[in-house]
């Protein structure tokens, strides 16, 4: 599953761009904007997969807002205007919709994003209650410590066990989870939002911890 933003000042083509993305398995809408500087904020606050890019746009035209990006997600470019193609493509767009387009173009364009990083075929084998559990590591929200114990949240239950969060850490996809506080180690791919100093994670509020901000700032905004 692709998360996806829309960024387009019409209404019209946001209705027609929501329209579609729901159409398509795949996908999953995040959020919708009027303007660029308005989804500069929304992508400080969470990550996407996919952007629809409109660029005419007053303010900021989206060819400016995607060079203003240190780290973009997957664009696709969305314009009534044939002349900007060539510089699109120069800023490594994955494809550019020319309006009015239709469901099947949009699907083709949709099918040459390559699908978000992250192995979900990665597990970690803990020992907890008697029992020995293999849990996927799609599967982990965020891992809590209490001393020399954890407890691992998973959408399903909770798992407490004997173990520092150090070593699990080490036994984990290193770009996939990211210590945020000394007591606190989180699933980059869960994070509903951020608001101020706490990480909402499925209901969960996770603490951000002062020696870890830059680090996850770096990670989760880019």
């Amino acid at each position: 599953m692709m998360t996806c933003l829309i960024i387009d000042d019409e209404p019209v083509a946001r209705d027609i761009l929501r329209t579609y993305i729901s159409d398509t398995p795949q996908l999953t809408l995040t959020g919708e904007c009027e303007s660029a500087v308005a989804a500069l904020s929304i992508l400080k606050e969470q990550s996407v997969d996919l952007i629809f890019l409109d660029i005419n746009m007053p303010k900021l035209s989206g060819i400016s807002f995607l060079k203003s990006l240190p780290a973009p997600p997957k664009v696709i470019l969305t314009t009534a205007y044939s002349e900007y193609a060539l510089e699109s493509y120069e800023l490594d767009v994955v494809d550019y919709l020319l309006k009015p387009f239709s469901f099947e173009r949009f699907l083709k364009a949709v099918n040459k994003v390559p699908e978000p990083s992250g192995n979900d075929d990665a597990y970690v084998v803990i020992k907890a209650d008697g029992k020995t559990y293999r849990i996927n590591e799609k599967d982990i929200l965020f891992a809590e410590s209490q001393g020399d114990y954890i407890t691992l949240h998973t959408r399903e239950k909770r798992h407490t066990f004997n173990q520092t969060l150090k070593s699990f850490s080490d036994e984990l996809t290193p770009s996939d989870f990211l210590r945020v506080h000394k007591s606190y180690l989180i699933a980059l791919r869960q994070i509903d939002y951020v608001e101020g100093n706490m990480i909402h994670i499925n209901g969960h509020d996770i603490p951000l911890g002062k020696v870890y901000k830059d680090e996850f700032r770096n990670r989760f905004i880019g």
